[in-house]
């Protein structure tokens, strides 16, 4: 189940608590018994969740709670939304969603302050469904994101203070590397079922470039600025080798350099600083599939509370005298 981290579930209320509760409050569709009103409710398209949030105090009851999301996971009902972090021109730095289904960008609540100035930070997706920040501008501090809820929460922080270069989530581990106090390169893994923080400093981790993602079990990183070339991990060997060569070259400019590599309805997804988006069926490279997401964010951009992004977006797109830059990039299913 997606449960929220670190709080226990409710214990079970008994048959006749939930029976005396039914008689009392109205029911979540009327002439329906709740469970099968449920199983209609999630199937609604999770765009329209906000709205179903603002129907009733059931509905927003029902949509804050992990119950609902653990069966739209079940019953293959969850949908995959890409988190996109950027900083602008003024160094400013803000995060939004893109619906791949609908094909829409989706503004989000603020990043928490100490991450707005923060020269770097880590930033991972643990059991699929909560969002993790690490190392703000306190080195030692830790955040974590809940789309259900769809607001940020304090964590425990971190044992070691660093500021992360890179990040990836392997074989159910979170490595990071960075830079402490002394600019020395440091790395260390982070185990979730122990909720504790190790050193590491294997051969997977030297090798290491950014972007990079762990993908069907095997771990990728570029080997060229667009993306087009990719690496890959032999765990056996501990070495790093050319996996593919996609043929597929955009260009070299900053505006088409690969950001971020992300998992999206089982493909690799390529996430560019002008906000593209490049899919690759890794059992058939060949096959590369453009979603045309830098136009479809001009026009996102273009609305009332985003126009002060404008001038740094085209020079995004076009290329000149770019001074917007692709923090991370990451996929939660909700």
């Amino acid at each position: 189940l997606c449960m929220q981290p670190d709080i226990i579930p409710n214990k079970r209320k008994s048959r006749s608590s939930r029976k005396e509760r039914s008689q009392t409050q109205s029911p979540l569709l009327p002439g329906l018994p709740d469970e099968l009103a449920i199983s209609c409710l999630m199937r609604v398209a999770r765009v329209e969740h906000p709205n179903m949030r603002l129907v009733c105090k059931r509905w927003n009851r029902l949509l804050s709670g992990n119950y609902y999301y653990s069966l739209r996971k079940k019953f293959g009902m969850a949908e995959e939304w890409v988190y996109v972090f950027k900083r602008d021109r003024d160094q400013k730095l803000s995060w939004y969603a893109f619906d791949p289904v609908n094909q829409l960008w989706k503004s989000l609540p603020p990043v928490p302050p100490e991450y707005s100035e923060a020269v770097g930070f880590g930033c991972a997706v643990l059991n699929g469904c909560y969002l993790y920040l690490f190392g703000g501008k306190d080195p030692r501090s830790a955040e974590v994101y809940d789309p259900n809820r769809n607001r940020w929460s304090c964590i425990a922080e971190m044992s070691t203070g660093m500021v992360p270069s890179i990040g990836v989530v392997h074989d159910g581990k979170w490595f990071l590397k960075g830079l402490n106090s002394h600019r020395q390169v440091v790395s260390e893994v982070y185990l979730p079922a122990s909720k504790m923080w190790s050193t590491t400093g294997n051969e997977m981790v030297t090798g290491w470039r950014n972007p990079s993602i762990s993908f069907k079990g095997w771990l990728y990183s570029a080997d060229c600025r667009d993306g087009c070339k990719l690496r890959v991990y032999n765990g056996e060997t501990g070495s790093w080798t050319r996996f593919i060569d996609t043929r597929h070259h955009l260009g070299s400019s900053r505006a088409l350099e690969a950001a971020a590599f992300v998992s999206l309805n089982g493909k690799l997804c390529i996430i560019r600083n002008n906000m593209s988006i490049t899919l690759i069926d890794i059992s058939d490279p060949i096959t590369v599939t453009e979603i045309d997401s830098a136009r479809m964010w001009d026009a996102f951009a273009r609305k009332g509370q985003h126009r002060s992004f404008m001038a740094n977006l085209w020079s995004t797109i076009t290329g000149r005298n770019l001074k917007t830059d692709i923090m991370d990039c990451q996929v939660l299913q909700v």
